[in-house]
């Protein structure tokens, strides 16, 4: 009599797939593979779009360029061209931790439900600490005395951590991740 031997998913997949599928698996339990939706001026663009829209309309006039080490010299964000007084809107829905001045600039920072605090400067808060924002609503307008470029610009800087910048215009058009098993042939 012949013997019928049943091949694991490890055996009919490879180690390569399997592990994807697992992958696929562990974020799918844990929420990650959510469908994300797009906010622009309020309202839903589609899933797996950016739940960031862009704070000024303006060109990036400087680029994100991280040190190679937490203490070097770099630039945590971007800088976006704006005229003087410009609005300044959220960047995503969230909760303002800071509205203030911070040395000599004014600043507002906030936290994300994503895990992300973005940061905005030099800019005079319309909202206070605490309060909920939504993404597009106008926080604050471009302050007078800007010296951190040659002509007015927004400062926009977004974190994962306590020193884990990232660059904010990353977070315009995350990547669509989906996990598929392998196929057979």
């Amino acid at each position: 009599m012949e013997k019928t031997t049943v091949a694991s998913p490890a055996q009919r997949w490879g180690r390569p797939g399997w592990v994807v599928v697992m992958i696929g698996l562990i974020c799918a339990a844990i929420g990650l593979a959510t469908p994300v939706t797009a906010v622009s001026d309020g309202e839903p663009v589609g899933e797996g779009a950016s739940i960031f829209s862009r704070p000024v309309p303006g060109p990036v006039v400087r680029g994100f360029d991280p040190p190679q080490r937490d203490w070097l010299v770099g630039h945590r964000g971007v800088d976006l061209r704006v005229d003087k007084g410009e609005e300044v809107r959220a960047g995503g829905d969230g909760t303002v931790v800071f509205a203030g001045t911070l040395v000599d600039r004014p600043v507002i920072s906030i936290d994300h439900p994503v895990g992300i605090r973005t940061t905005y400067e030099p800019v005079e808060p319309l909202i206070e600490s605490g309060q909920e924002v939504k993404a597009g609503q106008v926080i604050g307008h471009i302050a007078e005395g800007n010296d951190h470029c040659p002509q007015p610009c927004l400062h926009w800087g977004a974190k994962t951590g306590p020193k884990q910048y990232v660059d904010p215009l990353g977070l315009l058009n995350p990547p669509i991740i989906r996990l598929f098993p392998p196929q057979p042939w």
